[in-house]
């Protein structure tokens, strides 16, 4: 798809886009109503903007579209389906060649983050190791519950960067 295409969608079939790039429907409506997006930038300028206007409800809706790190592996897929879902896997990739201690500790630290937070562990995992993500997450556990809110919403814009490019089949520089 290239961003005519989006501009061209219907309401309603944009929306269901920009839910695969990020889980807020509140999100993806706006953007959808946004349109039409003179180019990349535009885009990506109404994506910060309209993000930055998220409640903690929209921010935990658009968190449970994600597996838990290192559950891709066991098959949890979150609610997200289709690309949202395979864009998850290549997301988290590299969990996949971490030893099974260090799957374990994942589990076990995800399990007390949702303990402790309500929601699922939120991190841009693209090109981290599982390791790296395993230390990340047992640091955020130290947080309190506003600033591990405000981190883990950065994660998720972020993420929402890198699939507006994937959505665009854009190389990743193109969106800012």
């Amino acid at each position: 798809m290239n961003l005519a295409d989006l501009n061209a969608l219907g309401d309603e079939a944009a929306g269901l886009e920009f839910l695969r790039c990020c889980g807020s429907s509140r999100w993806a409506r706006q953007m959808s109503a946004a349109r039409p997006f003179a180019d990349a930038a535009a885009l990506s300028a109404a994506a910060e903007r309209i993000g930055s206007t998220l409640q903690r409800e929209d921010w935990l809706e658009a968190f449970a579209a994600h597996p838990r790190i290192g559950a891709g592996r066991a098959g949890e897929a979150g609610r997200a389906g289709g690309a949202a879902a395979e864009w998850a896997a290549r997301e988290q990739a590299n969990v996949a060649l971490a030893a099974d201690e260090t799957l374990r500790r994942l589990a076990d630290a995800n399990r007390a983050y949702e303990a402790r937070f309500g929601y699922i562990f939120i991190v841009c995992a693209t090109g981290k190791t599982a390791g790296e993500m395993l230390a990340l997450l047992e640091g955020r556990l130290r947080h309190d519950a506003d600033d591990e809110l405000r981190i883990a919403a950065d994660e998720q814009r972020k993420i929402t960067r890198l699939r507006l490019t994937k959505l665009l089949e854009q190389e990743p520089d193109s969106i800012p």
